[in-house]
């Protein structure tokens, strides 16, 4: 499997090359040159299969034959084994026909850990194997920071660095990052926004000369092997509810595209998927795009769901690339007009992206309303990103007899402000975290400065 660039001025690279380096060179995001493909009857056998098993069948050949069959399946058990439901990422029903995949039970309550426990094992196996050492940069709304922090904790071989904005996150969203104390993690507040956080990583790989050799690794939704990871769930909740016997539709809580884009991998793999839903909250590119056709940037507005509180949506740019049959010249034409003016898309991929994506736009009132809405129809308790996807799915799903999967992004104690402004008391944190608000904290303010992030990083790395 070989890996090319969105904007085709990158060499392509093979699995372990992609999964080290992140970013192209040349600003682009890597892609699989050819998408593997499942038959009927690969997907059928998948249904009532253990998780891990229909992870190995959905990445495999994503890896190929650069990690053998032995030591991948001890990466994905060691990666699951982490969660803490026998089911990795269990489906819910609300009713007749409307399901919640949940994906917060790995070990910070959030979906992000379903990639980045997995990230965490693949790079430190490939710079084992290389004989060297690696620093992670990545900049964090909220869950990619702790996720990817617990996925490299243990890492023997990787330093972290993980920028958040400072007050801008929640506090266990903070505390997941703080706490951990271990000689490798390093948590930057940064004096801005998510926006700036991801300013500095993305000026840290165009010019890494402050490592002075060391080689620097991207844990976001740039990295492919995220994206690999996360399509597993989509193919693994569509056989369980009937696939390929049957289409399913899934509503995504969308901010960076990552998450939805591997939906949008499944079906082209394969999967019948009728409709995908974008959900998004007042900081709406992806819905304005779609419906509008208005492609630009507005002022961050920060809301009850700060894990979408973005600007910029980093991975739509694989989905321009798909949108556009792949003509990379022509998404660096409509990526270089957006970062200096509002910019629309061409009326083919537009008209392309419409027939299978719908979207809709939920405001801080209406998610405490569907906070209270669905805890009263349900007796689920949505943490406020769920509620945005629980009310897009209500609105925008095109049918109500194929079934919509809502994908449930986070545990609702990560965001207990918006669940007492819905008027509950709060969500208690599982067990093994009671004593998270109590433990030592560790972390840096700096300035929004790629200067003096670099020098900081520079000085601290083992």
């Amino acid at each position: 499997m070989r890996y090319i660039s969105t904007r085709g001025q990158a060499p392509a690279l093979n699995f372990e090359e992609v999964v080290l380096t992140g970013l192209a060179e040349d600003g682009g995001l890597y892609v699989p040159e050819e998408l593997p493909q499942f038959s009927h009857d690969e997907l059928e056998a998948m249904a009532g299969l253990p998780y891990t098993e229909v992870a190995f069948r959905v990445m495999k050949p994503f890896v190929g034959d650069e990690i053998d069959d032995a030591t991948f399946r001890r990466l994905i058990e060691e990666t699951y084994g982490t969660f803490k439901h026998a089911a990795v990422t269990p489906l819910n029903q609300l009713d007749h026909n409307h399901w919640l995949l949940e994906l917060f039970h790995g070990p910070t309550l959030a979906f992000k850990d379903v990639a980045l426990q997995l990230l965490g094992r693949l790079l430190d196996h490939f710079l084992a194997r290389r004989g060297e050492k690696g620093v992670i940069m990545g900049a964090t709304s909220g869950d990619t920071g702790s996720a990817a922090i617990e996925g490299c904790r243990h890492c023997d071989n990787l330093d972290i660095f993980i920028l958040h904005p400072h007050n801008r996150v929640s506090p266990v969203q903070r505390r997941q990052m703080t706490t951990v104390l271990a000689e490798n993690v390093h948590n930057i507040a940064i004096e801005g926004n998510f926006d700036d956080a991801q300013a500095i990583v993305k000026g840290s790989f165009a010019d890494q000369a402050f490592l002075r050799g060391t080689r620097l690794i991207a844990v976001n939704s740039i990295n492919w092997a995220r994206i690999m990871a996360q399509i597993v769930y989509y193919v693994a909740a569509g056989v369980a509810l009937g696939a390929p016997h049957r289409e399913v539709s899934f509503t995504v809580p969308s901010a960076n595209f990552g998450n939805l884009f591997a939906g949008y991998m499944a079906r082209r793999m394969g999967l019948p998927v009728k409709q995908f839903v974008i959900a998004t909250n007042a900081n709406d590119i992806l819905h304005r795009t779609l419906t509008e056709n208005d492609f630009s940037k507005r002022e961050l507005q920060a809301t009850l769901a700060p894990s979408m509180d973005i600007v910029v949506s980093s991975n739509f740019e694989r989905l321009l690339f798909e949108a556009y049959g792949r003509n990379s010249t022509a998404v660096r034409e409509v990526l270089e007009r957006f970062q200096r003016e509002p910019a629309a898309l061409a009326d083919a991929p537009l008209a392309e992206l419409r027939r299978l994506f719908a979207s809709h736009r939920v405001d801080d009132d209406t998610i405490l309303e569907v906070i209270r809405e669905a805890f009263g129809a349900t007796g689920e308790l949505l943490d406020p990103h769920t509620a945005i996807g629980y009310r897009a799915a209500q609105r925008a799903r095109s049918d109500d007899t194929t079934p919509m999967i809502t994908l449930a992004t986070a545990h609702p104690a990560k965001f207990e402000e918006a669940v007492v402004r819905a008027g509950f008391e709060g969500a208690p944190l599982p067990e093994a975290m009671q004593d998270l608000m109590a433990r030592e904290e560790r972390y840096d303010v700096l300035p929004a400065e790629l200067a003096a992030v670099q020098r900081f990083v520079a000085e601290h790395r083992h």
